[in-house]
């Protein structure tokens, strides 16, 4: 059993921070490989899970017609790429293979390190449960990868767009848990940060729109209009599908999951104003960040559906997005140091 406790002579908090602020980069990285691998509908290339020995891809012809011969199986190629060629394959096969060898490496990054600080007695006094807990979190986001992969593979064309937002939402929460964690290890080990009412409030409201955030890229709802501000010449066109009740419309119809995550952003950013304010005398990079963050993922919301949710710009949206939970993560931090 690894002592997790140690003596505050023998711990390395600035280490432990510099090693979780490399781990939540690559979490990064893998939220923006994830929105690609979403744009290029590439999530059901790759039809089983092998944790292990799945981290080596197909060497040779034979275990690529296999692999296509798997991907033929289900549905999308059935009722949507039928007739793809091998090379077309081998395209959106690269993405999810990525997404998910970023996922492995992840692991390692964090597992590997933990191990070393915890032998070497370096992890300060009572950060031991959290930093199992966050190693913990990161395996249960594995297996919902899976689960939301499961969803696309049997009846429908592509996953549960419930699925896939659970996915997203919980890698968003463990990068800031993540964030949080290095910035105490990183200021006062012994002086943990509190989560105050206007840091829970910002982080609420953040949550629902990253939440339609996810549910827009599930449902391809980014397609439903090219327009801004308006929606195909109205400020809100209806559902797409009429006698849908209000829950159902909410979160499953296309035009209303848009309607709500490109108007909720102004509340996100009333919220996120109050919050760099709120910081920017004890912590101005927190509050410029902040500020930074949000206004680019505005613009290139904007952008995004008036170029008819170019590759790019989208995946670049994705990736701000992440950057916006990092920020918002160092205001509710610094808003709650004593």
């Amino acid at each position: 059993m690894l002592q997790m406790t140690t003596p505050i002579d023998t711990a390395r908090p600035r280490a432990l921070a510099w090693w979780l602020f490399a781990v939540a980069a690559l979490i990064v990285l893998m939220v923006l490989v994830g929105g690609v691998t979403r744009l290029t509908e590439s999530g059901l290339s790759i039809t089983e899970w092998k944790p292990v020995s799945g981290v080596i891809p197909p060497l040779n012809d034979a275990q690529w017609q296999a692999e296509f011969a798997n991907y033929k199986r289900i549905p999308e190629y059935t009722q949507i790429n039928q007739g793809m060629t091998l090379a077309g394959f081998k395209a959106i096969f690269f993405w999810e293979y990525l997404h998910r060898l970023l996922a492995r490496l992840i692991g390692v990054a964090f597992a590997l390190p933990l191990i070393w600080f915890a032998v070497k007695r370096q992890i300060p006094r009572g950060y031991g449960p959290r930093l199992v807990g966050l190693f913990i979190l990161g395996g249960m986001q594995g297996v919902v990868g899976w689960w939301m992969v499961k969803s696309g593979l049997s009846v429908r064309t592509d996953v549960s767009h419930i699925r896939l937002a659970v996915h997203l939402l919980l890698a968003l929460s463990i990068l800031a848990a993540i964030v949080w964690t290095a910035l105490d290890l990183w200021r006062h080990p012994e002086r943990k940060a509190r989560l105050t009412p206007l840091g829970a409030g910002v982080g609420a409201i953040l949550f629902v729109q990253l939440l339609f955030g996810a549910l827009v890229a599930g449902l391809n709802a980014g397609l439903v209009t090219d327009q801004w501000p308006l929606m195909n010449g109205k400020f809100f066109p209806g559902a797409t599908q009429h006698g849908r009740g209000f829950f159902d419309a909410l979160f499953n119809d296309p035009a209303v999951v848009h309607f709500v995550h490109r108007w909720w952003a102004w509340v996100a950013a009333a919220g996120l104003i109050l919050l760099a304010r709120a910081v920017r005398a004890s912590d101005r990079r927190a509050s410029i960040a902040i500020h930074t963050a949000f206004g680019l993922q505005i613009l290139l919301g904007i952008a995004t559906v008036m170029s008819g949710v170019n590759i790019v710009l989208a995946a670049v949206h994705q990736l701000t997005g992440a950057l916006l939970v990092c920020a918002t993560a160092c205001g509710a931090h610094a808003a709650g140091r004593r």
